[in-house]
C-alpha cells in the first residue's frame, strides 16, 4: 500500500483493507501486506493494529539525515528526520518483525558512505536504493541524454562506494551484528554467480506485478507515469476485469519476454543476463519505445562490473573459482 501517505487513511482502515483482500483472493494465494509510510505518522498503537493484520512497514527517506531535513520538511517549515527517526526506531524496538526496510533515491551529489551510515543508525532490516525516475527523452539529474554524450557515470560511482562499504562490513559481520540486507546488491551478485534474482532493476526474470489504484482501476507499475501522462494505463479495474486479463495486456505481456524485448545493443551486451537492459521505464525514448539502452547505461555498466572484480577477488583470496557472470568481466573494475 502506497501514496501519498498512506496512514492519513488511519491503521484501521489498512487493516480492514488487508482483511478484505485475505477474504477474497483464493485459498491457494498468500497475501504479504507492507505499508509504504514516511514515518512520521507512526505510533505504537498505529503499528499495532497493522501488526494484528500482518501487515508490515516499509519507510521511505529522502536520503539520510542531512539530505531528508533539506528536501523534506513539516507544514511548519520543519525538518521531518526527527520524526521520521522516532517512527523507525519504535519499529526497531517494538515491532522489528513488522519493520519491511528502507528505499530511499539515490542522489549523486550526496556523500554516499555518509548517507548509507546515516540509514544504518535507523537498523533497518533492508534498504533499497533506487535510481531517480527518467528516460532518454526526460533524463534524470546529472544523466546525458545520448549515449555518445556521456561523461562519468556519476550514479554508478555512487552505488559502488556504498556496495564496498556494505561489503567490508558484510564479510566482517559476526553472530551478534549483520549487516542490513541491500537489495539491489544482492541481487546483482546473485545474477553475477548464475543464480535467480526477484527486481525490475535487474535481469531477465518476467516480471508481473499491476497496481490497482484508490478508485479500483487496474495499472502496469506506476514508475511508467515517469514516461507519460496515461502510459500506466490498462483500461482495465477490478469490478469488470480480472488479474488474469491484466497479464495479458501488451504492455504488461512485454515484460515477461526477457532479451526478446530487448533492443539489439542491449541483446550483444556481455552484461546482458545481469543488467537485463534496467528499469524498464528508463528505457523509454519517444517515437522508439522501450526496446533501448537504460539511460542509466553507462551507471549499469560500471556498477555491475565493480562488483564483479569484488567477486573474482574473494574468489582468487579463498582459492575458490571464479563465479560464473564474472568471468566476463574480469580485470575489468576501474
Amino acid at each position: 500500500m502506497h501514496g501519498g501517505e498512506p496512514l492519513l487513511a488511519g491503521a484501521h482502515t489498512l487493516a480492514r483493507f488487508a482483511a478484505d483482500v485475505r477474504r477474497v483472493v483464493p485459498g491457494s494465494c498468500v497475501v504479504h501486506p507492507i505499508v509504504q509510510t514516511n514515518a512520521t505518522l507512526l505510533t505504537e498503537r498505529r503499528i499495532a493494529v497493522l501488526a494484528r493484520q500482518g501487515i508490515r512497514v516499509g519507510i521511505s527517506l529522502d536520503g539520510g539525515r542531512a539530505d531528508h531535513n533539506a528536501q523534506r520538511v513539516d507544514h511548519a517549515g520543519r525538518p521531518s528526520w526527527p520524526a521520521a527517526v522516532r517512527g523507525a526506531r519504535l519499529l526497531a524496538d517494538r515491532f522489528p518483525e513488522s519493520y519491511a526496510g528502507i528505499l530511499t533515491v539515490v542522489d549523486p551529489t550526496t556523500d554516499p558512505v555518509e548517507l548509507y551510515e546515516s540509514l544504518l543508525e535507523l537498523r533497518p532490516p533492508a534498504l533499497d536504493l533506487l535510481l531517480p525516475h527518467g528516460n532518454w527523452s526526460a533524463p534524470p539529474p546529472h544523466v546525458a541524454a545520448t549515449l555518445t554524450d556521456r561523461g562519468r557515470a556519476l550514479y554508478g560511482d555512487w552505488l559502488c562506494a556504498v556496495f564496498d562499504r556494505w561489503w567490508r562490513g558484510s564479510r566482517q559481520e559476526t553472530g551478534a551484528r549483520k549487516e542490513t540486507r541491500v537489495r539491489l546488491f544482492e541481487e546483482c551478485i546473485a545474477l553475477l554467480l548464475g543464480l535467480p534474482a526477484g527486481t525490475e532493476s535487474l535481469g531477465l526474470a518476467p516480471f508481473d506485478a499491476v497496481v490497482v489504484e484508490t478508485d479500483g482501476s487496474i495499472e502496469q507499475v506506476d514508475s511508467l507515469k515517469s514516461v507519460a501522462a496515461g502510459a500506466s494505463r490498462t483500461g482495465f479495474d477490478v469490478f469488470q476485469h480480472s488479474f488474469d486479463d491484466a497479464l495479458r495486456h501488451p504492455g504488461v505481456a512485454a515484460r515477461q519476454a526477457g532479451a526478446a524485448a530487448l533492443g539489439a545493443r542491449c541483446r550483444a551486451c556481455p552484461l546482458v543476463s545481469v543488467c537485463g537492459g534496467g528499469h524498464y521505464a528508463h528505457r523509454y525514448r519517444a517515437g522508439h519505445g522501450f526496446a533501448n539502452p537504460s539511460v542509466y547505461c553507462a551507471d549499469l555498466q560500471r556498477f555491475i562490473r565493480h562488483v564483479a572484480a569484488r567477486l573474482v577477488e574473494a574468489a582468487d583470496a579463498s582459492g575458490a573459482a571464479v563465479p560464473v557472470g564474472t568471468r566476463l568481466t574480469r580485470g575489468d573494475s576501474r
